[in-house]
């Protein structure tokens, strides 16, 4: 497969650069044509409806589902039935011309998401679109930066955001419960592991398979990464890292206040030049802000775990996160926490709670677009986390350090990794 194109992501910061505000230039949204009360319902097109999709479209089926977008016909007739009067199409350009969507939800393959999620933008809609938002570093900044620009309600699909353990966890770091944090640990409980990329197959009948391909440089069919599995190859995915870091290293950038990093290496396999790796580990520093020490960070992926004295045995706890405190241990996963050691904290009173509990991933999004309240982890969030994975991804690819220079959006002495810190589409694909 000489012709594959390996693409990259990238992403904008959170609080601040408009790096990638050039490639919106001209790009003005339209306004929304109604506006909807609390009590009313949003007219919602869905694009990608099995899978996650398939979850995200029962998380809102209690809006007015007016319109679905699948490349498969299989899978969009089975969410028709659910759906009977909704519209249906295999291209989103043709769900987005018509005038009576508020808003859209993008469940779909991780190199379609940032075309699709600026076209969605440009049209005046409100957008959900699943994690890791953008397939390349460039297309993260710019897809940020149209965020920013619209004035849109968005909301990233990384749902553990929402759940109250996240929440408590914050609260705790925060709280000084630990003492000062300078270091946090992130692991993966599954695994993307490498393949060979397969051969070409004829293509099925009912799948629109040049949608799916969408704007990456063409490559022939294969079961093997259509519907699923595409996340191990690096043409449309980023591996264990991408598809985890807005899990997992959401509890670490919220707890401590993270833009990106300065610095990044990687440990592992030979970078394989069409697969993502079955385990590797990679180092980030980030710099000190405010009263915040410097802060680093590893991330596991395959059976690798962090030795740090003092845990258990950190294999039993699947995906997980270790803050490391002059005080002491905050191990925490999606629904658990604990203070270690766990001597020293016994009858330890926890914070009284700071951050609301969330009426729901989904609910608090549906209800933001009807103009209450705002989603907690909007698409600007999601490009931060799905920067900093990348940056990883990248550190792996390159088998260098990465000296990170986030303005310039550059990899500092470092010129081979231009080509996949940028995207590069096929002709007649573009960011809106």
């Amino acid at each position: 497969m000489s012709n594959l194109i390996i693409l990259n992501r990238r992403r904008f910061l959170q609080t601040g650069a408009m790096a990638g505000a050039g490639f919106l230039a001209g790009c003005q949204s339209q306004p929304l044509a109604r506006r909807i009360s609390a009590n009313g319902k949003l007219n919602l097109g869905i694009v990608g409806v099995a899978g996650r999709g398939g979850e995200n479209l029962a998380g809102v089926a209690g809006e007015n589902i007016v319109a679905l977008c699948d490349v498969d016909a299989t899978r969009l007739a089975a969410a028709k039935s659910k759906f009977p009067s909704a519209d249906t199409c295999s291209d989103y350009r043709r769900l987005l011309d018509r005038t009576d969507l508020d808003a859209v939800v993008v469940s779909t393959p991780d190199h379609t998401h940032a075309v699709i999620a600026t076209a969605v933008l440009a049209s005046g809609r409100h957008l959900y679109c699943e994690k890791p938002v953008t397939h390349t570093i460039s297309e993260a900044r710019a897809l940020a930066a149209k965020v920013r620009k619209s004035g849109r309600v968005t909301q990233t699909g990384n749902q553990i955001h929402s759940e109250q353990n996240y929440r408590r966890v914050v609260e705790l770091i925060r709280s000084g419960a630990i003492g000062e944090v300078s270091e946090v640990h992130h692991w993966a409980g599954s695994v993307w592991d490498t393949r060979p990329f397969p051969a070409a197959e004829p293509i099925p009948a009912g799948l629109d398979y040049e949608q799916w391909l969408g704007p990456v440089q063409p490559v022939g069919f294969s079961k093997e990464y259509v519907p699923f599995n595409w996340r191990r190859w690096w043409h449309f995915g980023g591996g264990t890292l991408s598809d985890f870091c807005c899990h997992h290293m959401d509890l670490g950038v919220w707890a401590l206040d993270l833009d990106l990093p300065t610095r990044i290496s990687a440990e592992g396999p030979p970078p394989d030049r069409h697969c993502a790796p079955t385990g590797m580990v990679v180092h980030y520093d980030f710099p000190a802000k405010g009263s915040r020490p410097a802060v680093k960070m590893h991330w596991y992926s395959g059976s690798s775990r962090p030795k740090v004295a003092g845990t258990p045995d950190l294999s039993k706890w699947g995906g997980g996160t270790l803050f490391v405190g002059s005080k002491g241990l905050l191990l925490a996963d999606y629904g658990r926490r604990m203070l270690l050691p766990e001597d020293k904290f016994r009858g330890h009173v926890a914070p009284a709670p700071t951050i609301p509990n969330s009426i729901g991933h989904h609910a608090e999004w549906i209800r933001a677009c009807k103009g209450e309240g705002s989603p907690g982890s909007p698409l600007t969030y999601g490009c931060l986390l799905t920067e900093i994975g990348q940056l990883g991804n990248l550190a792996h690819r390159t088998g260098k350090v990465i000296d990170w220079d986030a303005a310039g959006m550059k990899a500092r002495g470092c010129p081979e990794a231009d080509n996949l810190i940028h995207h590069h589409y096929r002709k007649g694909w573009k960011l809106s």
